[in-house]
């Protein structure tokens, strides 16, 4: 009796239609707009059955936040001190979204959450969780004040991002650096008050 195989079935790996249809959605968004980038669309640039994007995703904005958490990836909390690891936090997001199509997929899906409860809990507890978490152990605070820090870098990118349709240049990131750190260290616990840059020039 001849031996059974098992073949594998056809078409590609997960993880390959994934990374296809992320870079699809981005191209997509950047090319035609967040409101013109459909689930059709996107599956025609990705080369995929419409279905096979719904497989995965029951929603276009379920699909985006997975999209950009691949586009962001972890958090590179850079430095040794919460100035340092701040100011890296804020170079990185603010390049994230300068990359072409996740500024205008970021904004979209925020302002479709304003109006859709469900979709505004996937962007609190797939999207902005893991990086508050990952925030509040760097930094050592409480969750109040790093949602806060969020608010506050991430509100401002994407403002500019709407009201120009570009990024932040690096001159106006460093500027934020310079006004929104010195808050957050001045008005933290004893270890980033003690490296906060305004403490620093006090005790020049």
């Amino acid at each position: 009796m001849a031996p059974t195989t098992s073949a594998r079935p056809p078409g590609r790996p997960r993880a390959g239609v994934n990374a296809v249809v992320f870079a699809a959605t981005l191209s997509t968004v950047q090319e035609l707009g967040y409101a013109r980038a459909t689930v059709e669309r996107i599956a025609a640039t990705a080369g995929v059955a419409k279905t096979t994007i719904y497989r995965r995703w029951p929603s276009k904005g379920e699909l985006i936040v997975d999209c950009l958490l691949d586009a962001f990836g972890p958090v590179p909390l850079q430095g040794a001190s919460p100035v340092e690891l701040m100011s890296s936090a804020i170079c990185w997001i603010a390049a994230k979204i300068g990359e072409p199509g996740v500024g205008d997929a970021f904004a979209g899906v925020f302002s479709d959450a304003v109006s859709d409860p469900a979709l505004r809990e996937v962007l609190s507890t797939r999207l902005q969780d893991p990086y508050r978490l990952a925030l509040q152990e760097a930094l050592d605070e409480p969750e109040n004040r790093v949602l806060f820090l969020i608010d506050v870098v991430v509100g401002t990118l994407l403002h500019r991002m709407g009201m120009t349709g570009e990024p932040m240049v690096d001159d106006d990131v460093a500027a934020l650096i310079e006004m929104v750190v010195p808050y957050f260290a001045d008005h933290a616990g004893p270890t980033a008050q003690a490296d906060s840059p305004a403490r620093r020039a006090r005790n020049a």
